[in-house]
């Protein structure tokens, strides 16, 4: 089994357990190609949150286009971040937010990699 703190030192938690219960029957290659993949489709916590933080300044909305949620991210465009409600959950759920984007990408390369195998 590959080490992912090894391969991945800028996951943290809940994150690196889950990553890691996905390489868990991966070659130390495939963790390799996982990694390297993962990397530059992963989205960290903090960009979400200065990205939302820009919402402020009456850019609602980038944050959900960052993470896939192209209806969402037009939603806040046009509502302001739906009168800035919806932004200042976003604050508060900024880990959430990112984690759950993590966590689609980390499924579809997993899905991707063991269909190439």
């Amino acid at each position: 089994m590959p080490n992912v703190m090894q391969l991945l030192p800028e996951l943290d938690g809940d994150e690196m357990v889950y990553v890691q219960t996905l390489l868990k029957d991966f070659t130390d290659q495939q963790s390799q190609q996982f990694a390297m993949m993962y990397r530059s489709r992963r989205r960290d916590p903090q960009t979400i949150l200065l990205v939302t933080l820009i919402g402020f300044l009456g850019f609602a909305g980038i944050q959900r286009f960052m993470t896939d949620q192209i209806g969402l991210g037009i939603l806040y465009i046009f509502t302001v971040g739906i009168c800035f409600i919806g932004t200042i959950m976003d604050l508060v759920n900024y880990r959430k937010i990112s984690f759950e984007y993590n966590q689609r990408q980390a499924q579809q390369l997993v899905t991707m990699l063991k269909s190439t195998a």
